[in-house]
């Protein structure tokens, strides 16, 4: 590793609060971080100087493009800046001409704000077939069965926001290119803490947002279209942002730019354009495997201990099928959360498991503190 890149200690000096803190929830929201509080200072300060300082604040949101593009490979004009991943996934499907291929082939495993803008294509024809969860992950010959030629899109996530489980993007998109399909994949629980790079995927879109492990803020997305794709009929939601030339302030002109942004529509959220750099550009002082070794190993640490321990983990069967997140199986999850949350611990209870989601910043002396914590609620919980 480069010198001049941050080891995790020098990372988690950056997060003032994990001196009382364990924080175990970044597949929900990211740690606060000095730079995050310093960019939310700046952005008003920026107001109580200038007034309306608009070619400071598009010059943040061109930053957070070029910063999201170098993290996953891309160029800056393959990436428009959205709202959310759903926003996203939506500008995607409704360029989708459906009638020749007219199904959706995604997973049970999908963020649920994804796979339901994909049930929603069913008013213009398409029809969504899902496979289903096996093994705490999705066999990747059932995928690859489900994609044929009358599959217009397959929808895959890196990592599932359920249990952290690692899908089979590679399979899907080598079936995918086989067929004529194109591929979206939603790197929400991935990006920030696994390589990702769209070259090495193939994928056609992709998404992620700042609020987890990218370590910013609700409000904003990227979603990358990749170069020389054309749309079947021109994005269904647009605004001012969608235009060539934004400012040229035309109410009858429907121009649309021939790169990703043709899929954005209003003003960004500036707050989290502002948050985006915030996390990116720590970001961009880490070593993307270093960060993935650190943290697989400490997914690994924490699922031997609990399972030493008689817990029950939903998981894939062995460590290559794992992500950032160990999902602890609990029949009272939001009970274990608060109990551990009183305890300075933040994890993130979902369904029927607590998650339990590491990043650069996290080490061996949180996994240490979540144990103990259990330890000492089935105890007082018999």
């Amino acid at each position: 590793m480069s010198a001049t890149k941050l080891t995790p200690s020098g990372f988690r000096e950056h997060f003032p609060g994990l001196a009382d803190t364990t924080h175990l929830a970044s597949c929900s929201q990211g740690a606060l971080s000095g730079e995050l509080m310093s960019a939310l200072a700046e952005m008003t300060g920026s107001m109580r100087e200038h007034g309306a300082p608009w070619e400071l604040w598009m010059a943040e949101v061109d930053t957070a493009r070029r910063r999201f593009a170098a993290l996953i490979n891309a160029s800056p004009d393959e990436i428009a800046i959205v709202s959310c991943a759903s926003e996203g996934a939506y500008q995607v499907a409704s360029t989708i001409d459906w009638y020749p291929r007219p199904r959706i082939v995604t997973t049970d495993m999908e963020f649920p704000s994804i796979g339901h803008v994909w049930l929603g294509q069913a008013a213009r024809g398409a029809g969504v077939v899902h496979v289903p969860e096996s093994g705490a992950a999705v066999d990747p010959g059932a995928l690859v069965a489900a994609i044929d030629e009358r599959a217009g899109l397959v929808s895959v996530p890196i990592v599932s926001y359920r249990n952290g489980a690692r899908l089979p993007v590679a399979e899907a998109v080598r079936r995918a290119r086989e067929v004529g399909a194109r591929v979206f994949v939603d790197a929400y629980q991935a990006a920030g803490v696994l390589p990702v790079d769209v070259r090495a995927l193939g994928c056609d879109y992709l998404v992620s947002g700042a609020l987890k492990y990218l370590l910013g803020l609700p409000g904003i997305a990227f979603l990358y279209a990749r170069s020389g794709l054309t749309d079947d009929v021109p994005p269904q939601l647009t605004g001012w942002f969608g235009r060539a030339d934004p400012f040229s302030f035309d109410p009858r002109r429907l121009d649309f730019p021939t790169g990703a942004r043709r899929f954005e529509i209003g003003t960004p959220a500036i707050p989290a354009a502002y948050g985006a750099n915030a996390g990116l550009g720590l970001l961009s002082r880490v070593d993307a495997a270093a960060v993935e070794r650190h943290v697989t190993g400490l997914t690994a640490l924490l699922s031997a201990r609990l399972a030493e321990a008689g817990e029950r983990l939903w998981a894939p069967p062995g460590t290559a099928g794992h992500g950032p997140q160990v999902a602890l199986v609990d029949a009272r999850p939001d009970q274990l959360a608060a109990f551990l949350a009183d305890r300075r611990i933040v994890a993130a209870p979902r369904g029927a498991v607590v998650r339990f989601s590491f990043h650069y910043f996290n080490d061996e002396s949180d996994v240490d503190s979540v144990c103990a914590a259990l330890t000492e609620y089935r105890r007082t919980a018999k």
